[in-house]
Parts: C-alpha cells; sequence; structure tokens
C-alpha cells in the first residue's frame, strides 16, 4: 500500500482513486471532493502587531451510495492507510443508514460547467509581503485614529488572505475544480463623548486580487465617521414610523427571502413561502436574484462559481420578479422531493449531505439616491446595526434590537439606541416603497438602501 502525501499535482488523481476504490468496495456511485487551502491573518492594535497567523490545509471528503441508503467520511490525512479508512467508514456506515427514496446524484445530462476564465483567482494575494499587509492595517487604523481626537482607542485593524482549490470529481463522469482568492481588511474605532460615553464601529475593503482593494486611508476615515456619528445615541419613543434600512441591514433583511425560498424549508412547510409559487409575495417594485455567473469589474464575484455543489453549472435564478415569486431555490434531493430540477444552488462541504446555498445575491437597485429617500421622511429611523435574532420564517415575523440615527425634516439628525422594531416580513416586503441605486457588492450578497412603511419601533 503506498502511503506517500500526494503533491499539489495528485490531488485529482487522490479524487479518482477515492472513487474508483469505493466502487470496488461496494459504492454502487460515489462523489469525491478534495480541497486544499492557504489561510493569513494579521491583526494589529494600536499600531502593534497583535496575532500573526499563517495556515494551510487539505481534506478530501467522500459520499457513496449503495443503492439508496447513503453515508459521507472526510479526512484530513492523505495517507494510504487513512484514505482506506475513510473508504471503509463510509460503506460502512452507509450499510445501517435507512433507505431514502430522494437519494442519489444528478442524473448525467444534467452534470456541466461554466467554460472558460471566471477571474476567481489572482496570484497577487499571495505575492504581496506579509510585512506589507501589516502596513496596510497599520494605516487603516492610524487614520481611523486621526480622524478625530474623540477616537481615542482601537478595536484594532485586520488583513486577511485566502486561496483555495477545490476538486468535485463523481462515478457518474462528471469532473470539475477551480481556484479562487481573496484579500480585505478592516478597522473598528473606538469614539469617547464628553461624558464618558463609548461607542464603536468599523468598515472593511475586500477583493479577489490586490488591485481591486480600496485605500487605507479611505477605509479608515468611513470608520471613523460611523463611529462618531453614533455618540450621544439615545431612545425614542414607542411609535410606529417608516424605517429606511442602510445597504448592509437591508442586505439581512432580503436575505430572509432566500430562506423562506429554500426548497428544503418549503417541502417542510417551514416558511412562509409554502405554496406561494407564481403568486405576489412583495410591492411591484422588488426584484431578487442569485446569480452564480456574474462578473464585477472583470472579477468573479465572491458568489461565482464554474458549478455547484453537486457539479451542476452555475446559474441566474430570479427568485422574485416585480413581487411574484418565480422560483424556489433547490439542490438536487429537495428537487426530487417538490417534483421539480434543480436550481444549481447545492452546496457541499467535505461530509455530510449537499445543503443549499446562495450564490452572488442581491436585490436589483432603484433609481433613487439614499439622501433623495431619506429627504422625503419627516420623522423615521435610519437603521445602521440589528442585534439578535428575531426572524421567524414560518410566520413571517420579525423583531430585531437596533441602532442607528434618527430622520427629522429629511435629515439625519441624532443617533439612536436601545430600540427594538418590529414588524412581519409578508407585509414588509409589500411594503418597501423606496429603493436606493446604491447597490454595491462587498461579498456574496447585496441591498442597496430601502425604506419600508409601517414598522413599529419600541423604545422609551
Amino acid at each position: 500500500m503506498q502511503t506517500d502525501t500526494p503533491t499539489k499535482t495528485d490531488l485529482r488523481q487522490l479524487a479518482f482513486d477515492v472513487i474508483d476504490r469505493a466502487l470496488r468496495a461496494g459504492a454502487t456511485d460515489a462523489e469525491a471532493v478534495v480541497y486544499e487551502g492557504d489561510e493569513f491573518s494579521a491583526r494589529v492594535r494600536l499600531g502593534q502587531v497583535e496575532t500573526l497567523k499563517e495556515s494551510g490545509s487539505r481534506a478530501v471528503g467522500l459520499r457513496v451510495f449503495l443503492g439508496q441508503r447513503t453515508a459521507s467520511t472526510s479526512s484530513s490525512d492523505f495517507s494510504g492507510e487513512s484514505i482506506e479508512r475513510l473508504i471503509d467508514g463510509a460503506i460502512t456506515l452507509a450499510k445501517i443508514t435507512s433507505e431514502d427514496p430522494f437519494a442519489g446524484l444528478p442524473a448525467p445530462e444534467e452534470f456541466g460547467q461554466l467554460e472558460g476564465d471566471l477571474k476567481l483567482y489572482f496570484e497577487d494575494v499571495n505575492e504581496m509581503p506579509p510585512a506589507e499587509r501589516i502596513e496596510i492595517a497599520r494605516r487603516t487604523e492610524a487614520a481611523a485614529m486621526a480622524f478625530d481626537p474623540r477616537i481615542q482607542n482601537s478595536g484594532g485593524a485586520d488583513f486577511d488572505t485566502g486561496t483555495a482549490h477545490k476538486i468535485l470529481m463523481n462515478s457518474r463522469g462528471f469532473s470539475g475544480e477551480y481556484k479562487r482568492s481573496y484579500c480585505g481588511f478592516s478597522v473598528t474605532p473606538i469614539a469617547i463623548d464628553d461624558k464618558g460615553g463609548m461607542q464603536r464601529n468599523y468598515w472593511y475593503s475586500s477583493s479577489r486580487t490586490v488591485k481591486k482593494l480600496e485605500s487605507p486611508e479611505e477605509i479608515g476615515r468611513i470608520a471613523a465617521q460611523r463611529t462618531l456619528r453614533r455618540l450621544g445615541a439615545r431612545r425614542v419613543p414607542t411609535q410606529k414610523a417608516p424605517v429606511v434600512f442602510s445597504p448592509e441591514i437591508a442586505r439581512s433583511i432580503i436575505g430572509n427571502i432566500f430562506d423562506a425560498a429554500n426548497g428544503d424549508a418549503i417541502y417542510r412547510h417551514a416558511t412562509f413561502f409554502a405554496e406561494m409559487l407564481g403568486k405576489q409575495v412583495a410591492g411591484e417594485n422588488i426584484t431578487v436574484v442569485d446569480d452564480g455567473t456574474m462578473m464585477l469589474d472583470g472579477i468573479g464575484g465572491f458568489g461565482t462559481s464554474p458549478f455547484d455543489g453537486e457539479g451542476l453549472p452555475t446559474r441566474r435564478t430570479v427568485l422574485v420578479q416585480n413581487g411574484v415569486l418565480q422560483n424556489y431555490v433547490m439542490n438536487t434531493y429537495t428537487a426530487r422531493k417538490l417534483g421539480m430540477r434543480s436550481t444549481g444552488n447545492a452546496s457541499r462541504g467535505l461530509a455530510g449531505n449537499p445543503g443549499i446555498g446562495s450564490h452572488n445575491f442581491s436585490l436589483e437597485p432603484g433609481t433613487q439616491t439614499p439622501e433623495q429617500i431619506l429627504a422625503e421622511i419627516k420623522n423615521g429611523l435610519y437603521v445602521t446595526e440589528t442585534m439578535g435574532f428575531g426572524v421567524n420564517l414560518v410566520t413571517g415575523d420579525y423583531s430585531q434590537g437596533a441602532a442607528g440615527m434618527w430622520i427629522e425634516n429629511g435629515e439625519l439628525a441624532y443617533p439612536v439606541e436601545e430600540i427594538t422594531i418590529a414588524g412581519n416580513l409578508k407585509d414588509m416586503y409589500r411594503n418597501i416603497v423606496a429603493i436606493g441605486n446604491d447597490l454595491v457588492f462587498r461579498g456574496s450578497a447585496a441591498a442597496p438602501t430601502i425604506r419600508v412603511e409601517g414598522m413599529t419601533i419600541a423604545g422609551s
């Protein structure tokens, strides 16, 4: 038995061998995923390096089928002995699991992947010297600290990079691989007011390539401004008023649409979108898209990939168009349960069955600037932060702790905190009366500024 650790070029061969041996051990079908990645993280606080981490990892995951019984195992040890245990373990587990009529790999004709270079990987992420990465974190923090004398402390600044290489292969003829890269930095300044009250906030920049990162000085300045505008925050009386959600909070409000349209939740009737396909679930101004093929400025989005976690080509799926629910999001398993076809949204770790994950998920932007949206409000709340997990996807009930700015006569007047905002997502999606033109992808999900009518604000 060969016990050598495979080199980088052997990863495809490893996947092939694992599948071949699983079939010879009795599996009727098998799927292997091989992952290799590198990570770097530097943290600076008050100009000094606090932590410095560099790590590499490699692992293999195996999913086997014995008819309609399935099981999976994974290992970070690539020795022959360990691979033997990986295969034996998966086969043994599959023999004692129950049969599932919906289990199995996708049909052979469903497999495929996007062709061409999706611009997911950039070598410059690894080429930047560690000293330069640390210096960017230092410059970001220094810019935030120098912005205003009230910024007297720092939660620190980070610089992170990561690269990954993924190979997916199965016994039905699919074989695919891609590499991706990431780099980004952030800072969290702390401001103190004249009464000793402290507030913190943050800002960040991220990209697949160092060339597209924003200026450290600009990120530090924005983080400082976001922190300072929270000083002197107070509560407001309980009332009903328009609520404007900043893009980073709007993103999570709209993200609940993905969760509500998740095929697994639909099948279990654990969502207020159950049996709503083809029906109005939001205002006519609402169009929500999940797009695994997206390119931004010539670079693949953070959620872009050539194939999903089962080897199906990624695609652009419109979940909601002009307020009407057009599609659920599904992997092969949930699609079979619903008598439908996968939308290419299988997400796959190393072990376990595929889940359902988004690609590049967004609310299509409107035409108004954020300033124009605020200008139309006499009294209302601009939310910049929410706390807790107050969303019930079965009923749509929404209630979260919040902080932000109070709007008076169309302008941001003063900071507010220790309040709760409440409503029901079924109503909230119908009551989005304004959508901003400020859609920016800083991750794999994005939304512009939105204004929601008629929410309850619980305060003093």
